[in-house]
Order: structure tokens, then sequence, then C-alpha cells
């Protein structure tokens, strides 16, 4: 199993920014890729961004420019660097990860941290 923990999250003014991060824990696991996701009252969960073992960046259009993910394979962590936010950036934001622990691979959900960006 691989614990997921997130931290940042909280009340910005429009133009603002925050930063998140999201350690993985446990035990003789390697994380393929992690990422964080949004979900918005009565919306689906979506992408905001996802970065490989690599260092392969995905952004979603919304966010492209204003955010950066990042990651640390060493301490097992995953940043989100958000500037320049907006109302619309309002949601809980939920860090994942495909991880695999020997010849399995399962994909992981934080608790999410709750993002309000007041205008």
């Amino acid at each position: 199993q691989v614990q997921l923990v997130e931290s940042g999250g909280g009340l910005v003014q429009a133009g603002g920014s925050l930063r998140l991060s999201c350690v993985a824990s446990g035990n003789s696991f390697t994380c393929l890729s992690m990422g964080w996701y949004l979900q918005a009252p009565g919306k689906q969960r979506e992408l905001v961004a996802s970065i490989t073992k690599g260092g392969s960046t995905n952004y979603a259009d919304s966010v492209k420019v204003r955010f950066t993910i990042s990651r640390d394979n060493a301490e097992n962590t995953v940043s989100l660097q958000m500037n320049s936010l907006k109302s619309e950036d309002t949601a809980v934001y939920y860090c994942k990860a495909h991880c695999r622990i020997g010849a399995y691979e399962y994909q992981y959900w934080g608790q999410g941290t709750q993002v309000t960006v007041s205008s």
C-alpha cells in the first residue's frame, strides 16, 4: 500500500499563489507517475497536471503557463506551484499516484485539499 498526504491548500485572493505538496509513503514502491486533479462542486474530477518519474509533464490547457508541477523522486513528493490564481480554480485538489509494488501497478489517491480563490 501507498499513502498519499497532501498539504498547502487554503484561501487566496485572485491573482495570488499557492503551492500544493503531496508525499507518498509505504514500503518498496516506485511511483511511475504522480499528478494533481481537481474537483469543483457538482463536477467531475479532472486532470490539472501530471509528471512521470522521468520528468515528462502534462498540463490541462486551463493551467498551462500559470501552474508548474515538479517532483522529487528521492523524497517521493510531487508539488504544484499555482500562480495567477483565478476564482474558477476553486476546487478540492487531489494528489494521484500510479505506483508499482513488485510486479503489480496500482492507482492511489490522497484525501484532497481545498483551494478557494476569492475574487
